[in-house]
């Protein structure tokens, strides 16, 4: 199974008065742009997805939209409570087990989250010192959810990278 970390694209600051919800918070004009070129690099790469899980905050709703768009899966975009910027990794495994059979799936989500599900699935809860820049992506790769929580870290992008990529 493959597992693709991806952090939600630029939003708009947190400090904007008219934003006051942290969950309402939408891509800037130059996020929108930049996670369009991501996700080309991502399918300039040869990567594929059977499923894309979303955090349901608009910032990265509006970032699967962008990636399930470039990689033509709109039927395919579910969204999860787990995702959260403080949402629980066990849970959302448990979650994936129950509900999804699938053998690549993009997660887009928030930091910490994110480094806090790589590093369940990496190093056993380990702190890993890491943080993914917005836009970037993790590969991680596993056999079974199931009975174990273990993962291989297969690669991580920058945005800037993914963006050179997608522009060839």
């Amino acid at each position: 199974m493959n597992l693709y970390m991806i952090r939600h694209a630029i939003s708009v600051d947190e400090s904007t008065p008219e934003y006051e919800d942290d969950s309402q918070r939408p891509l800037t004009d130059k996020g929108k742009k930049k996670m369009r070129q991501i996700a080309k690099g991502l399918r300039a790469l040869g990567v594929e997805f059977d499923l894309i899980l979303s955090s349901p905050y608009v910032r990265a709703t509006e970032t699967a939209e962008i990636l399930a768009d470039v990689f033509k899966m709109k039927k395919e975009v579910r969204f999860s409570d787990h995702l959260v910027p403080m949402g629980d990794p066990d849970l959302l495994i448990a979650e994936i087990n129950e509900k999804y059979n699938v053998n690549s799936v993009a997660f887009i989500g928030h930091e910490p989250f994110l480094s806090a599900l790589i590093g369940l699935l990496v190093a056993e809860n380990a702190n890993i010192d890491m943080t993914l820049k917005k836009g970037g992506v993790c590969r991680l790769s596993a056999d079974d959810l199931h009975h174990t929580r273990e993962a291989t870290l297969e690669w991580l992008l920058t945005p800037g990278f993914l963006v050179e990529v997608g522009e060839k």
